[in-house]
């Protein structure tokens, strides 16, 4: 009931800041939705599924580029945004399906990813000439692809979204994403999924495929990962290599370490709350935030490594239990 209540909460805020908040600060705050959205594919694949995908950044871009791409050959944007979840989701089925049913183990599932994130990167990079384009989009190298038109109204290319609305459908989109994932985990298939996590032999020895939940839970944070790029390159109406980048892999998996694994909600908090600390260090010039980000990272692997939110939630349980012992000790009036 409180997660519903939080998500209708998020919603009225969604609605309505656009309304109170100048420019600036509304565009500041759509980023950091969209790279929440991001941080909640590899909430899911991580933190539930238990895999660690070091590569989510190549979703991302992948989704990015795919938007790019269609729309700029299509020229409305409501089969693009399809595209850029379709796309990687398909990748993402792919590596999974050679990875899983090959056997890898999770150490080298992650180096794997990792270096298919770098291989794109190297590989956008190098698409500098004219010679390569898509359709009538030239990928542009590292220059990456400029001037591309944002979403507009399904079907109506004409009626381009206004920031305050492209707010509205970011902040919307974090919301349905949410509750869905809510709403698998807390299915029959969830349910499998997080007891592979626990225990993967236990689980296969029960009878469940589990190297076909892992591929589902992998293809479907992969999808959500390219819907964030697909936002990101109407955000900013440009996307680049710098989206596959090792510092872009880096950041995502600290966003769930800090927010805490095995919460969907604890990585939405930590990446919309070090966004803003970076944003913030970024207008100064004495503190290096990479410096920051890393005293951060360190300070919660060593005294909180089990996250932000389910360390402040063993905290409060620890207070209302201490509290309830003290009120039953304290003897009742009349009592003998």
């Amino acid at each position: 009931m409180l997660p519903v209540l939080g998500c209708a909460l998020a919603a009225l805020l969604v609605g309505v800041l656009p309304y109170w908040l100048d420019l600036f600060t509304l565009l500041s705050l759509t980023i950091y939705l969209v790279m929440a959205l991001l941080a909640l594919s590899l909430a899911f694949i991580w933190g539930f599924g238990g895999i660690l995908c070091f590569g989510q950044a190549a979703f991302f871009g992948l989704g990015a580029y795919a938007y790019a791409v269609g729309v700029l050959n299509i020229g409305d944007s409501t089969w693009p945004v399809l595209l850029a979840i379709a796309v990687p989701a398909l990748f993402a089925a792919a590596m999974g399906y050679f990875m899983f049913y090959g056997g890898i183990s999770d150490v080298y599932l992650g180096v794997i990813t990792l270096a298919v994130t770098l291989i794109l990167f190297n590989v956008m990079n190098s698409t500098s000439g004219s010679e390569y384009h898509i359709g009538s989009a030239l990928l542009g190298g590292f220059n990456g692809i400029p001037a591309i038109p944002t979403l507009n109204v399904p079907f109506d290319p004409e009626r381009v979204l206004e920031p305050e609305t492209l707010f509205q459908v970011i902040g919307g989109a974090l919301i349905l994403c949410y509750l869905g994932l809510r709403g698998l985990l807390a299915s029959r298939f969830g349910k499998v999924v997080v007891a592979i996590r626990e225990n993967e032999q236990r689980a296969g020895l029960l009878g469940y495929d589990t190297r076909l939940h892992k591929l589902i839970v992998f293809s479907l944070g992969g999808g959500i990962a390219g819907l964030a790029g697909c936002l990101y390159a109407n955000w900013g109406a440009f996307v680049s290599p710098g989206v596959f980048g090792l510092a872009q892999s880096a950041q995502i998996i600290i966003w769930v370490i800090v927010g805490g694994r095995g919460t969907l909600f604890g990585p939405i908090l930590a990446c919309i709350g070090l966004q803003a600390l970076m944003a913030r260090l970024g207008e100064q010039q004495t503190v290096d935030s990479g410096l920051v980000l890393g005293a951060i990272l360190l300070t919660f692997v060593m005294l909180l490594p089990r996250g932000l939110l389910p360390s402040l939630g063993t905290l409060a349980g620890r207070v209302f239990k201490r509290r309830s012992a003290s009120t039953s000790a304290v003897p009742q009036e009349g009592a003998v």
